[in-house]
């Protein structure tokens, strides 16, 4: 699914809203599962991983969730996209207008925004995730946007937890496709096979 207005999804740009994100597709996986399809697992890149991370933490019926390069500490790397004092210029204007190199407008951030990003608690939402969710975090060692520590974190935290670093990746995974899909692929089958868990959809 793209989240709105990834790609060709309507609505507008949100900063953070990884609430919203995850009750999106609560609504996606209900969809799915009224039609009588049996949701398995959830996949998520970058903020996607923040995504699917928080909807296991409140939903509890998807049995296989992969973060791959989602961010731990979502209080870093907003300077890098909103510039310095940030804080100091959205209390002020309420909003930050984020701008490309020509100078030209891409998106702008409401003050909400970077406060739902804020407030949102990945430790929490790391440790309510049931021991019965697998969860695999895949993360590159050379990750130019979210350091490989991140992950280190999410593995501290979720106790039904896999850890694959994939030495030379960076956050894209340029010239590592085939590496990433494979352990994706990998993990998938080896729990569906076993077919244990005890998180199934409700048809």
């Amino acid at each position: 699914m793209d989240s709105e207005p990834q790609r060709g999804s309507d609505g507008e740009f949100q900063y953070g809203s990884y609430r919203k994100e995850a009750a999106d597709l609560r609504s996606v996986v209900l969809h799915f599962s009224e039609q009588k399809y049996d949701i398995v697992a959830l996949i998520g890149h970058s903020k996607g991983g923040n995504a699917v991370l928080l909807y296991a933490s409140k939903y509890h019926d998807v049995p296989i969730i992969v973060n791959i390069s989602g961010r731990f500490a979502l209080e870093r790397g907003i300077e890098g996209r909103l510039g310095k004092n940030f804080m100091m210029r959205i209390n002020k204007d309420g909003y930050i207008d984020v701008k490309n190199r020509k100078g030209e407008l891409e998106y702008r951030v409401a003050r909400a925004s970077l406060e739902d990003r804020l407030s949102t608690d990945t430790l929490f939402s790391s440790r309510a995730i049931s021991k019965d969710c697998r969860v695999l975090t895949i993360h590159g060692a050379k990750d130019e946007i979210v350091p490989a520590e991140d992950a280190l974190q999410f593995a501290a935290n979720i106790r039904n937890h896999e850890l694959r670093i994939i030495a030379e990746a960076n956050h894209r995974y340029t010239g590592h496709e085939e590496e990433l899909v494979s352990l994706v692929l990998g993990f998938l089958r080896s729990h569906l096979h076993q077919g244990t868990s005890r998180l199934r959809p409700k048809l």
